[in-house]
């Protein structure tokens, strides 16, 4: 199948067309991996941990904290709920800013994850200080919440008996009697020999580099350009 109206070269034509099999099977074999995901079975049921979370409005930036269980986390029967552990907190004393371009992008799309299923964002680091980030980085719509006084992260391998942060992304369900029920968890690293392409799914940016000839190399990053 042609890609544009140009005139291309017979041996760019047969590149291409090699390329776009192979995109194809790679689309595939996404779609075999979502399914094998989609028939795990239940998972063990979990605490049903405490966090601290402001208001919605980032502008009261004063306004006392209310403690929010993950049960209440769920918005109606039925759904899932997306956790993405922010790397910040503890040892961590400065935003990731790997973590951050993530957040960026799904900031923009949390309004339409969420007419499927819930989510939230949750660090180890203190409500003010994760408020402020948050402000910083204009995220006027994601649910943010603080689990630096409990073992939710630690439990969820998001955080090491030190203190550690590392990104994660946590999904859960919750039981017709209200029992919530750790479904599936990714962390960056996927083996010995990946360490850094575990959640790369889950942002935009590693694939529109990826279209480029020069791929993403080395680059990584930043709080700031």
């Amino acid at each position: 199948m042609r890609q544009t109206n140009l005139k291309e070269q017979a041996e760019y034509v047969s590149a291409r067309e090699e390329l776009q099999r192979a995109e194809i099977e790679l689309m595939r074999q996404r779609e075999r991996v979502a399914e094998l995901r989609r028939r795990m079975p239940l998972g063990p049921v979990v605490d049903d941990y405490a966090f601290d979370e402001g208001p919605a409005d980032l502008s009261e930036g004063d306004a006392p904290a209310r403690s929010v269980r993950l049960s209440e986390l769920f918005s109606e029967p039925g759904r899932d709920l997306i956790v993405y552990h922010l790397m910040y907190g503890k040892q961590q004393t400065e935003p990731c800013p790997m973590c951050t371009m993530w957040l960026d992008g799904l900031n923009g799309v949390v309004r339409h994850v969420t007419q499927n299923a819930d989510l939230a964002v949750v660090a180890a680091a203190g409500l003010p200080e994760l408020r402020a980030h948050a402000r910083a980085r204009g995220w006027g719509n994601l649910r943010l919440l603080s689990a630096g006084s409990g073992s939710f992260k630690y439990d969820l391998g998001s955080e090491d008996a030190d203190g550690a942060q590392d990104s994660t992304v946590s999904v859960f369900t919750r039981d017709e009697d209200g029992a919530v029920r750790h479904f599936y968890s990714v962390h960056p690293r996927m083996s010995e020999d990946i360490d850094q392409r575990g959640i790369d799914l889950y942002s935009p940016v590693w694939h529109l580099l990826d279209l480029t000839r020069r791929g993403r190399g080395d680059w990584a990053a930043s709080l700031d350009y």
